[in-house]
Parts: C-alpha cells; sequence; structure tokens
C-alpha cells in the first residue's frame, strides 16, 4: 500500500492524514483484542469485498467508522481537539433525543477530497443529556460523578497544548500521542459507582448508565463499509453472529444511496462495581459490532424524497405492513438509475461526470434505530427536542454543513 506523504516535513510536523492512519489503526486493533467478534466481522466484510480494486479497494481496506459517547461539555471539547490534530472536523448535527435517545451528536471526519481517498475515519460523537433524566436528585449525582471524571491522560493534555502552540503535531511525538489517545477510549472492566447506582441509572435510560458509570468514553462499536450489506447480513446469519433482524436506512437498490447499516447485537460483558469483589460481578450491555454501506450522496430535492418516502415506510410498518414489500413498494417512486437520479437532480455528482459523490456522513433515525437495538429496554418515546445551538456552544465550534461540502465538491 501506498502511503501519504507528510505535506508538513519541512515544518517538522507529521501531516494529520498520517496521524488519523494510525490511530485509526491502533484504535482498530486494540477494538479487535477486546471484542473478537470485532475480528471475525472483520474477515467477513473483507471476503466479501474481495472483488473491489483500484482506489476503492484501498479506501474499503482502511476504512472505519466509530462512536464514542461523552458526558460534559469539557469532554466534547477535549475530543474536538483531539481530533482535529488528525484532520478531523466536526460535520453535521443529529437530534437523536427526538427519536427516544438522550443525546445529541456530530461527526468528526475528514472534509477534503484528497484527505478522504487517504483515510475517511469518521467518529459519531454524542453528547449525553443530562437534563432529560427526570430524578432531579439522580441528576445531580450524575453530573457530580462526571464532573470528577478525567478521561485524557496529563500526558495527553501536554501534547494538545503542544498542537496548539505549534498549529500541529510534531512528528517526533506521534507514537506517544496515538498510544496516550487510545487510553481514552479503552474498555474498563471496573466501573466508577457501585450497582445499585448502576440499577437506578439504567432504569432512567440505558445509555445514561453506559456514559456515566464508566471511566471513559470507551469505543461502543467500530464499523467497517462494505459493498453488499445485504450479503454481509446473510454472511453473519450463517455464522450465528445475532444481527439485527432489520438492515437501517434505504431499501437495497442497484445504486445504492446515503448509508445503510446493520449490526450484531451487543456483548453482554463482566463488570465489577465498587464495593463488589472478584467473584462478584455485574453485567453491562453496551459493545458492539456494525457494518454499512454507503451510496451517493443526496442533494436537498432528492434527500426531501427520500426522508418523504421512508415517513411513509414508518408509518406502514407501524400499521403492521411488511417492511421489505413495503419498502420495495413505496421506494419504487425514487429513481434508482445514474442517468435519471442525474437528471432529476436527486444525486452531487463530480463535475462532468456521472460518478456520484460519496455520502460520508450518517442517517438520524438509523443512528438511534442502532442504538436502541443495542442498549436493551428503555423508552423509545419523544424526548425535548435537543438544540444545534447549544451543542455547537458546548463543543466551542460550529458544525459544518454537510450538504455545501458536497456541492463544493461537486462544484470543483
Amino acid at each position: 500500500m501506498n502511503h501519504p506523504t507528510p505535506t508538513n516535513r519541512s515544518s517538522g510536523l507529521i501531516d494529520p492524514n498520517i496521524l488519523r492512519t494510525a490511530f485509526s489503526r491502533a484504535l482498530s486493533d486494540m477494538y479487535r483484542r477486546e471484542v473478537p467478534l470485532y475480528g471475525t466481522l472483520l474477515e467477513l466484510v473483507a471476503e466479501t469485498n474481495r472483488t473491489a480494486s483500484g482506489d476503492v479497494a484501498h479506501r474499503l481496506e482502511v476504512e472505519r467508522h466509530g462512536a464514542i459517547r461523552v458526558g460534559t461539555a469539557s469532554e466534547l471539547v477535549g475530543v474536538r481537539r483531539l481530533f482535529s490534530a488528525m484532520g478531523m472536523q466536526p460535520v453535521g448535527y443529529y437530534d437523536l433525543a427526538a427519536a427516544g435517545v438522550p443525546v445529541h451528536s456530530t461527526a468528526f471526519r475528514p472534509t477534503d477530497a484528497a484527505a478522504l481517498a487517504i483515510n475517511p475515519f469518521r467518529v459519531f460523537t454524542s453528547l449525553l443529556r443530562l437534563d432529560m433524566v427526570t430524578d432531579a436528585a439522580l441528576r445531580e449525582e450524575a453530573a457530580a460523578i462526571l464532573d470528577r471524571r478525567r478521561i485524557f491522560t496529563p500526558r495527553l493534555l501536554d501534547l494538545l497544548a503542544l498542537v496548539d502552540r505549534e498549529g500541529g503535531l510534531p512528528s517526533a511525538h506521534a507514537e506517544d500521542f496515538v498510544a496516550e489517545a487510545l487510553h481514552t477510549f479503552r474498555w474498563h472492566e471496573t466501573a466508577s459507582v457501585d450497582a445499585g447506582l448502576y440499577r437506578r441509572l439504567k432504569a432512567s435510560h440505558p445509555l445514561v448508565a453506559d456514559v456515566v458509570c464508566f471511566r471513559g468514553p470507551h469505543i461502543n462499536h467500530l464499523t467497517p463499509r462494505t459493498l453488499d450489506i445485504d450479503a454481509a447480513q446473510a454472511a453473519m446469519h450463517r455464522l450465528g453472529m445475532n444481527p439485527k433482524p432489520v438492515i437501517e436506512g434505504p431499501p437495497r437498490r442497484a445504486v445504492p444511496i446515503l448509508l445503510r447499516q446493520t449490526s450484531f447485537q451487543a456483548l453482554t460483558e463482566p463488570v465489577r462495581f465498587v464495593g463488589q469483589g472478584d467473584h462478584d460481578r455485574g453485567t453491562h450491555t453496551a459493545r458492539f459490532g456494525e457494518v454499512e454501506q454507503r451510496g451517493a450522496a443526496l442533494t436537498p430535492a432528492g434527500r426531501a424524497l427520500y426522508d418523504r418516502l421512508l415517513a411513509q415506510l414508518q408509518s406502514e410498518v407501524a400499521a403492521g405492513a411488511d417492511r421489505q414489500e413495503a419498502g420495495g413498494r413505496i421506494f419504487a417512486e425514487f429513481p434508482d438509475d445514474i442517468d435519471a437520479m442525474h437528471e432529476d437532480g436527486l444525486a452531487f455528482f463530480r463535475h462532468g461526470t456521472s460518478e456520484p459523490i460519496l455520502y460520508e456522513d450518517f442517517l438520524p433515525v438509523s443512528a438511534a434505530g442502532i442504538f436502541q437495538s443495542n442498549l436493551g429496554p428503555g423508552t423509545r418515546e419523544t424526548l425535548a427536542v435537543s438544540s444545534r445551538q447549544a451543542f455547537e456552544t458546548e463543543l466551542q465550534s460550529p458544525t459544518l454543513d454537510e450538504t455545501a461540502l458536497y456541492a463544493a465538491a461537486a462544484a470543483e
């Protein structure tokens, strides 16, 4: 494989593309050790993609997205600084609270075509909304725990300060940076609370317990990209990996659009709570394995059509319709042909070509579906709508408009 040449070699600063690739590989290796089924998933996806070639094959080999959940604004700002050093910016705002999940989110990712071609690593990052915990005493107890928590090592904070001063990370510190950053996302089987508090937090919502009760924002999944998610889903069934019963996102198409996702169900893992001995453990369920298939990025007109059809599908399924039959029938209205999509202005295309621009982002309905299916029983009622302005205030940065990024790429 060809590796990117550092663009800042003369200044002694490492190319963020190289740093991002090193970190994403180290994170994948760590998660593979922590969750062996993830290694099985990688092998399954590689087999599904075996006919890929050229640049697509390179992207597929390195492509991953991860997901984390942080508890406070200061933690959110810290991960923004961490990912910024790797050339990843906050793109999009996702209101999962409206779907019954007490978080709002963004995705840190590269934004220019050259960086995406080298390594399109993304991290879907959710900020807990403790204001949605209705028990005031429990909410205050959780807030106090999170306020005491420190998810970054002192050494990593020193390196982030160095990045701020130098305008990038000196190459000599790259290995140290990756090693220290991994500690932030590592799984800890020892909880930071006792079993009673864990149960109370879980009763409010399983995601609240997952964020508050542990030492840091452990990676809850890493996701490889496949060219055929239906084949991957079938292979997961054959291997007994207990995948989701349905694939999130649009129905199967000749010309893929947006994002389709599936996952194997979250693992039930042993956890030692505060006050418990070695032979007296509880369990926690949160971490899982996900696969995604990406297609064309849609224009505002295309997205409006997709959202309308999706709403119709959800309505019919809620009324008892078969999802597969209804999906095929309803989405027949969305042209499944490159020329028609181009002519109708439904997707973004590279200027002067019939090549659709790949969708690099996420779908809030799909994300909520994945979260809910892997968190176990919990509330699914609609919660208060999140605020993009409030999220960006806590992030201390605007989130970039993904549609504007696709439009700019199409105009180049």
